[in-house]
């Protein structure tokens, strides 16, 4: 079923401004700061979100933080399988019965985990091959970044985050955004901005835009270094900004014979900074410590 069916008696029902305000109110949840809950309030937009993530027909979907069901509707009615990962106990237990009330058709598609996204991996939620979020914007980054860690079966997704964490997680080398985010993220997949989103489809309005980040898995440089190396000379490299590179790594390693020996081995320029370098660079200088 695609999203243009959602209107026929057999298709999902979905959340409009008064529907997730009248289900908040039946169960006393007001949306906090501390989990970074704003609650979508337009149809239009979690199809749009839906259409953006340029899913397959019938796919496995990974939901995280679905709050009070609007963008799980949406992912259902468009013909997918969905699990969701919620940490608030009183939204993960409403959930099953607002999916009946709203989509009964489709509700034997849709599972429900209670649990903190940072904490799952396959033996709770499977093998999904897409996430399809609208991420708690205070952990947007380290979830996406666990979830594509632990869970080798997701292909692709989207994700909704505060727009100035999508920039960053899309961000080129030598671009003002670019950072350890950005060179982490690449290590997993090819990032992208896909759009944006405006304050007036929440509640409540946050006080910063959101956009949209696609991804889509592709193999890590090849490296004799483990993605866990790699990421050291990551993090080392962006912790003093303004330095050259062979400056910051100093303390990844304090031997500078040594670095001076992976600069040779690898041919990179010592004297760039952390923020001109992609990931193949980054995979390439761990490889050649560990070499040596």
């Amino acid at each position: 079923m695609s999203s243009a069916d959602s209107s026929t008696s057999a298709g999902p029902r979905l959340l409009g401004p008064a529907e997730v305000r009248s289900l908040a109110a039946s169960l006393g949840v007001r949306p906090t700061k501390q989990r970074g809950q704003n609650f979508v309030i337009d149809p239009n937009t979690v199809r749009r979100i839906v259409r953006a993530a340029s899913l397959d027909a019938g796919e496995t979907v990974l939901e995280v933080g679905p709050g009070l069901g609007s963008l799980t509707l949406a992912l259902l009615a468009d013909g997918h399988s969905v699990t969701a990962v919620e940490i608030d106990p009183l939204l993960a237990s409403a959930l099953p019965s607002t999916i009946a009330s709203y989509a009964p058709n489709q509700a034997d598609r849709f599972t429900v985990i209670e649990a903190d996204a940072m904490e799952v991996g396959p033996a709770q939620f499977g093998s999904p091959s897409a996430c399809v979020a609208n991420l708690p914007y205070n952990v947007a980054v380290p979830v996406l970044l666990h979830l594509l860690e632990v869970c080798d079966s997701l292909r692709h997704g989207l994700v909704m985050v505060q727009s100035e964490v999508a920039d960053r997680l899309a961000a080129p080398p030598g671009s003002r955004t670019y950072g350890v985010p950005s060179a982490k993220a690449a290590w997993y997949a090819e990032v992208r901005r896909a759009g944006p989103i405006g304050r007036n489809v929440f509640w409540p309005a946050p006080n910063v835009d959101s956009g949209l980040v696609a991804f889509e898995r592709r193999e890590p440089p090849a490296t004799p270094a483990s993605r866990e190396e790699v990421f050291a000379v990551i993090e080392a490299a962006f912790s003093q900004r303004r330095k050259t590179v062979r400056s910051a790594l100093a303390r990844w390693m304090p031997d500078r014979d040594r670095l001076d020996e992976v600069f040779r081995l690898t041919g990179i320029d010592s004297g760039l900074r952390g923020e001109m370098l992609g990931i193949t660079e980054f995979a390439a200088l761990a490889g050649a410590a560990k070499a040596l």
